[in-house]
């Protein structure tokens, strides 16, 4: 049986058109249940209705604080009984009473430890480095902290701009991001990853 995804996104989503895409193949071995977001109207909404597949919205301002926020879309995800949630450039933190129920996959352009945080791609650019990247990771209750999956290398080339940078990393980004949620519905990848050292970040 196919595992079950619960994909939360902000956006345009374009990532989770990737994921949409790949479950088209059955070998592939997941299949996306429901798509949340954090607001209405998003290019996510349009790409998960388009395919079929129920959508909801649980918006922070609807609620007292970040902590009724927190539970309300905990509650919403429990109730599709997913295998595993998948954040697709969804743009809240979200704390114990998400990340510490459901198993939680996110993707981050730069190979973390390096450059954690809303402005990798800014940051990278700024320390002059010759190599970033794109990291998947397990999501804990900090910010990009969580224990890697998998990484791949970009190159940096002279000249390049934060824009430009950015769509050569995300195109990296969508294949492996998408390979390794396959590869864990699959059962090839265990929880087993490589803790970050926090230590070595710049």
């Amino acid at each position: 049986m196919p595992a079950r995804l619960v994909v939360l996104a902000s956006g345009a989503g374009t990532t989770l058109q990737a994921v949409l895409d790949a479950c088209q193949d059955p070998a592939y071995g997941a299949r996306v249940v429901a798509v949340g977001t954090d607001r209405a109207g998003t290019g996510a909404e349009r790409r998960a209705l388009a395919a079929g597949v129920p959508v909801f919205t649980v918006r922070l301002e609807d609620h007292p604080d970040r902590d009724a926020f927190n539970a309300a879309t905990a509650d919403r995800i429990a109730a599709e009984r997913p295998d595993l949630l998948v954040l697709a450039g969804y743009m809240k933190i979200l704390d114990k009473q998400v990340v510490g129920r459901f198993r939680t996959v996110n993707t981050h352009p730069s190979l973390l430890p390096s450059f954690p945080g809303a402005h990798a791609i800014r940051e990278a650019l700024a320390h002059g480095v010759k190599v970033s990247g794109v990291t998947v990771h397990w999501v804990d209750e900090g910010v990009d902290t969580g224990p890697i999956i998998a990484q791949a290398a970009v190159d940096v080339l002279s000249g390049d701009t934060e824009d430009v940078l950015r769509t050569r990393i995300q195109a990296v980004e969508r294949r492996l991001y998408v390979t390794t949620i396959g590869e864990i519905a699959r059962g090839w990848l265990s929880e087993a990853a490589i803790r970050q050292d926090v230590s070595r970040r710049r």
